[in-house]
């Protein structure tokens, strides 16, 4: 079998090469890391929505995000009742607040949640099993997959502890665990029934909520009812679906934020950092290669051989580089999820993008370095 030559070519300095491969797969490793946290944002941002079971959400026209809630009047779910379809209606009463480490007696914000216990709404693991719980005078549920500034929470309660502490200087009792995990706008959550919540937030209005939640009867069509919702009711009241509902809350993080335009300028420049690289090696090696180019042109060779020959290198280095990026992104996932409580991970979105970007990269920089190619006169060494 014949081997190319432009493997030989980059082969000849394994010292040359091995650098090469080292920075690609740094550019890459920056590409995924800044992927990873841009994703991870998103996906953390909407957990919540996504484990809210229901086919219709109402908000505040004010509100912008979790973190940026404004309420609006129950009475809209009220009439949300009346409307050809609707099954059920649901409350729901949000609280950014304080809550104290029972062990350092330090506090930290957690996300409060406040709803009916008889209305199952929520989805995520642990809440079915413990509604009945919340229904006890201060009495929550504990987010486990929250940041472990909050204390041994769920460790101290699998033991068989009671565990109590405070939350704005209420002292409440830790009645169970759910998992829904930490996000970049609250570091934890917790959740109550809306008699409890009531309670811890007295200054909070009854009648006013910051989630409504719809659900359909099985027959009825989503689409038909969201229009004569938004057709009949007052505009002091935002009608979404769920997957609208989603989509508020990433916009959010995405444009309203600099979050999101932090973690995309990472990745271009480690895209951009990566064609720097690149073009020096392929620069480099085309330099070195001069003479045997000219005397391949004098052989009768065509500029296109020559500059598929580049390419060919430029491709090689494209996917050795990638291969030690993606291992060591792949670990670097796994210590931040485990170390953040971030849903990090590794998908085929992520590596298919990376992976373009990589081969778009190395095209790049051949396109760049091939310009030196007509520097390759035959007459100049013969």
């Amino acid at each position: 079998m014949k081997i190319p030559l432009a493997w030989l070519q980059l082969s000849r300095q394994k010292i040359r090469l091995l650098v090469a491969l080292a920075g690609i797969g740094f550019a890459d490793i920056l590409m995924f890391m800044q992927l990873g946290f841009r994703d991870a944002l998103f996906d953390s941002a909407v957990t919540l929505h996504k484990n809210l079971e229901g086919d219709i959400f109402l908000i505040s026209p004010q509100s912008t995000a979790l973190i940026g809630m404004k309420s609006f009047p129950q009475r809209r779910l009220y009439q949300a009742l009346g409307f050809e379809g609707v099954q059920s209606i649901s409350p729901i009463y949000l609280e950014l607040t304080l809550w104290k480490n029972p062990e350092t007696r330090g506090t930290r914000s957690i996300m409060a949640l406040g709803f009916n216990p008889s209305d199952n709404i929520f989805s995520a693991p642990g809440v079915a099993e413990n509604l009945d719980r919340i229904k006890l005078g201060d009495v929550v549920l504990f987010d486990e997959a929250s940041r472990p500034e909050f204390g041994p929470i769920a460790q101290w309660f699998k033991e068989g502890k009671d565990v109590y502490t405070e939350v704005r200087g209420r002292r409440i009792k830790v009645g169970g665990l759910f998992t829904l995990g930490a996000s970049f706008g609250a570091d934890g959550n917790m959740i109550t029934s809306d008699t409890n919540f009531l309670s811890l937030f007295d200054q909070r209005n009854k009648g006013l909520i910051d989630i409504g939640i719809v659900k359909l009867k099985p027959e009825a069509n989503l689409a038909s009812v969201l229009a004569n919702m938004r057709q009949n009711m007052p505009q002091d009241v935002r009608i979404l679906s769920k997957e609208e509902f989603i989509n508020v809350e990433r916009n959010y993080w995405q444009t309203s934020t600099s979050i999101g335009f932090v973690f995309t300028l990472g990745t271009i420049m480690g895209f951009i950092v990566g064609i720097v690289i690149v073009y020096q090696i392929l620069y480099t090696d085309v330099d070195d290669h001069l003479p045997e180019y000219a005397t391949l042109k004098a052989m009768g060779y065509k500029n296109t051989y020559l500059l598929v020959l580049v390419f060919q290198e430029a491709m090689i280095l494209a996917v050795l580089g990638y291969i030690p990026g993606f291992i060591i992104s792949s670990g670097l996932y796994s210590m931040t999820r485990n170390a953040t409580s971030l849903p990090m991970g590794m998908d085929f979105a992520k590596t298919t993008t990376v992976l373009t970007l990589t081969v778009v990269m190395c095209t790049v920089s051949g396109a760049i370095a091939v310009r030196k190619l007509q520097a390759a006169d035959p007459a100049d060494i013969f």
